[in-house]
């Protein structure tokens, strides 16, 4: 009997327990709408983060919901988002392209090293070691930590240690402003045409010292560019977007190129009181 009493009640206390368990699943049951799944497969899953989510499974959530529209994915292609909008019944939405930029272009033919760093291939690395040995404190060190952590082969590092960036692979990410120990990497809208290629915050001819394409301080492109579309703040150029900055004025009489102008296909246009850089090799101490 005492068996038979001791199954009796594992067999009462099995079935209480399923009892509960189907009652706590009616209670605590979260529908998932099945579109989810479906926008899901129709994003280009790249979870880049780009639109503001942390990834492509979130950013369909959002889009199921209402809370954003297609558009603000600037990953997928034009045709990916006119889909989803057409299979949720919602309008396209626009988002403008971002893409990372980069403020500095002293590579090895334009920027000295004051000291030669050893060691692991690390921009992070060398950042502890008095900042890198380069001789612009602010420059880019050329390691190429950037072109490391993009997943989306949109960086590469050119013949001179400068990063280079693929705009129609650049997802925005923003891994490269995370990696980057100077600080030099920004997302940007890709109408920010006009661009300050420096962050060195020294000013007057000094400067070219450690690197010949180095901002100087001087101040004339916030003399040409009028309005408030320029001002001067630690020794840069601060550019005001919110302003009209659809004008190639301010370039044109920077004596180092420190201001550019981004064309897509020309790339960095500099202006006509540019000086032109012809070395191919590395610059040395002691010669400019």
């Amino acid at each position: 009997m005492t068996i038979l009493t001791a199954l009796a009640f594992l067999g009462g206390l099995t079935l209480l327990l399923a009892i509960l368990l189907v009652l706590a699943n009616k209670k605590l049951y979260v529908y998932e709408d099945p579109r989810i799944d479906e926008v899901n497969d129709m994003l280009p899953l790249a979870n880049c983060g780009a639109c503001g989510y942390p990834g492509c499974r979130p950013f369909a959530e959002a889009l199921v919901t209402g809370e954003v529209l297609p558009g603000k994915c600037s990953v997928s292609s034009e045709e990916g988002r006119s889909a989803i909008a057409e299979f949720l019944g919602v309008a396209l939405g626009a988002e403008e392209k971002r893409v990372a930029r980069l403020a500095c272009a002293g590579g090895t033919n334009v920027a000295i090293n004051r000291a030669q760093y050893q060691g692991v291939k690390s921009c992070q690395a060398a950042a502890l070691i008095s900042g890198g040995g380069k001789g612009c404190f602010w420059g880019c060190l050329g390691h190429g930590d950037c072109a490391v952590v993009c997943d989306f082969g949109a960086i590469t590092m050119d013949e001179f240690s400068i990063p280079q960036v693929d705009m129609d692979k650049c997802t925005a990410c923003g891994d490269c402003v995370t990696a980057c120990p100077k600080a030099l990497f920004s997302l940007q809208p890709v109408s920010h045409k006009l661009w300050v290629a420096c962050k060195n915050l020294e000013m007057g001819e000094e400067v070219l010292e450690d690197c010949e394409v180095g901002c100087t301080a001087c101040g004339k492109c916030a003399m040409d560019a009028g309005g408030q579309l320029i001002t001067m703040a630690e020794n840069l150029p601060r550019i005001n977007y919110s302003e009209n900055h659809k004008t190639q004025d301010p370039i044109q009489r920077c004596p180092t190129g420190a201001i550019v102008w981004l064309d897509d296909k020309l790339g960095a246009v500099k202006g006509k009181e540019s000086k032109k850089i012809i070395r191919k090799g590395e610059r040395k101490m002691g010669y400019s």
